[in-house]
C-alpha cells in the first residue's frame, strides 16, 4: 500500500510539478517584454515632446519677430506710409521689388526700381484711392483745364486722355482716375502728399 502511495505521489509530482516549473518561465519573459515596451514607449514620448517643444519655440520666435517688426514700424511714425509699406514687405525671399523711396521724374529721368542710391522714376505706380494703375506720358504735361471729372470719365483710355495733354520736352505727365500731376525733375513722392500713389512692385 505504501509502495502504491509513493508511486502515485511520484507520478503526481512528475506530472504536475514539472508543468508548473516549465510554465513559470513565460510570465518572467512576458514581464521583461512589458518593461522593454514601456521603456521604448517612454523614449518615443520624450522624443516627440522634444520635437513639439522645438516646433513651438520656432513658431513663437517667428510670431515675436513679426510683432517686433510691426512695433518698429509703428514707432517710426514720422516715416511716410509708402516707405513703411516698402520696409515691411521687402525681404530676401520676395519675388518682386519695390521702390524705396518712391520717385517721380521728368522724361530725362530713367524709369525703374528707385532706391536712395539708384534714383529712378517708378513706372509701376498704383493709386490706393481709386485702385487704378497710374498712366505715364513722356514729354507731355497736363493742361491747366484738367479736372477730376475729366479723369473720372476717361481713364484708362489713353486716346481720350491725350485731349488734355500738351507737348513739353523733358516733362512727364502722370494720372490715375482721381489725381494727376506733371513733373520735370526728380521728385520724391512723399513731398506731394495729395498723391495717394504707391509702388505696385517690379518683377525681379
Amino acid at each position: 500500500m505504501a509502495d502504491n502511495l509513493d508511486d502515485l505521489l511520484d507520478e503526481v509530482e512528475a506530472k504536475f510539478c514539472r508543468n508548473t516549473s516549465l510554465s513559470a518561465q513565460p510570465p518572467c519573459d512576458f514581464k521583461v517584454s512589458q518593461d522593454s515596451f514601456r521603456q521604448r514607449r517612454n523614449n518615443d514620448s520624450r522624443h516627440r515632446t522634444n520635437e513639439d517643444e522645438a516646433g513651438a519655440d520656432s513658431d513663437t520666435e517667428a510670431a515675436l519677430q513679426e510683432i517686433l517688426d510691426d512695433d518698429y514700424l509703428t514707432v517710426g511714425s514720422d516715416i511716410p506710409a509708402a516707405e513703411r509699406s516698402c520696409t515691411k514687405t521687402s525681404s530676401p525671399r520676395a519675388a518682386s521689388k519695390k521702390c524705396c523711396p518712391l520717385f517721380l521724374g521728368g522724361s530725362s529721368i530713367t524709369r525703374g526700381v528707385g532706391t536712395s542710391i539708384s534714383q529712378r522714376a517708378c513706372d509701376q505706380l498704383r493709386c490706393t484711392s481709386c485702385d487704378f494703375r497710374v498712366a505715364v506720358f513722356d514729354d507731355h504735361e497736363w493742361d491747366s483745364s484738367c479736372d477730376y471729372l475729366f479723369f473720372r470719365n476717361n481713364m484708362p483710355d489713353h486716346n481720350k486722355l491725350r485731349v488734355k495733354l500738351k507737348r513739353r520736352q523733358g516733362a512727364r505727365a502722370y494720372a490715375c482716375q482721381c489725381s494727376w500731376h506733371s513733373v520735370f525733375t526728380l521728385t520724391e513722392l512723399r513731398h506731394i502728399p495729395q498723391l495717394k500713389w504707391v509702388c505696385g512692385q517690379h518683377k525681379a
